[in-house]
């Protein structure tokens, strides 16, 4: 009875081994190739995979694009703050320049009123001396330099000038074209390449 028992045990064993075997093979398989046989769900993961890819593309771009407009502005206002500055600064160099000429203007006056009063002294007691009228004619023109002179540093001829040369700009803007019209690249490029052959033709 004892070896009957033996024998049935043995050949349990013998037969549950390879079904073991067998599994543990059929485990390995599915660990590495987890789609064999689920064909159905390997094709729903790729499928929700993409999905998710194209949402995330999306979102990039997206994102891609809002930077680049920030971009795009930021830049436009930084040429526009270069502009008011680069604006600025030639008005603030345009005042300078007109302040030391109306100060050049004053300091002038000065002295030719100084030269003024003692000529029209001088003449005028010369042609009283000498009872010749004649004497005081060149009283004439050095009076018209003082006026002008006068009116250039104290008076309104400045305002003047600039209404007039705001008229001619309204009015008469076809007197203030360059000859030939305004530069253009291509002209500057022309002159640049003729130039340049023309040193290349000399160094030879």
């Amino acid at each position: 009875m004892n070896k009957i028992k033996k024998n049935s045990r043995l050949a349990g064993s013998k037969t549950s081994f390879p079904s073991a075997k067998k599994a543990v093979r059929v485990a390995f398989i599915l660990t590495i190739y987890p789609g064999v046989l689920s064909p159905a769900f390997s094709l729903k993961s790729s499928k929700s995979l993409g999905n998710a890819n194209a949402a995330m593309g999306a979102l990039l771009s997206k994102s891609m694009d809002d930077n680049f407009k920030k971009q795009q502005e930021f830049m436009l206002m930084n040429a526009r703050l270069q502009m008011e500055r680069q604006i600025l600064m030639q008005n603030q160099m345009r005042e300078r320049q007109m302040a030391m000429q109306i100060a050049w203007s004053r300091e002038f006056l000065n002295y030719f009123g100084s030269f003024f009063a003692v000529a029209t002294v001088g003449l005028t007691a010369g042609a009283i001396k000498r009872k010749n009228p004649g004497m005081l004619a060149p009283i004439i023109p050095l009076s018209f330099i003082f006026a002008y002179q006068m009116d250039s540093a104290y008076g309104t001829l400045i305002y003047r000038m600039r209404g007039e040369a705001e008229n001619i700009m309204e009015t008469e803007n076809d007197r203030l074209q360059l000859p030939q019209g305004t530069p253009t690249f291509e002209s500057i490029e022309k002159a640049r390449r003729a130039k340049s052959s023309l040193s290349a033709f000399l160094e030879k």
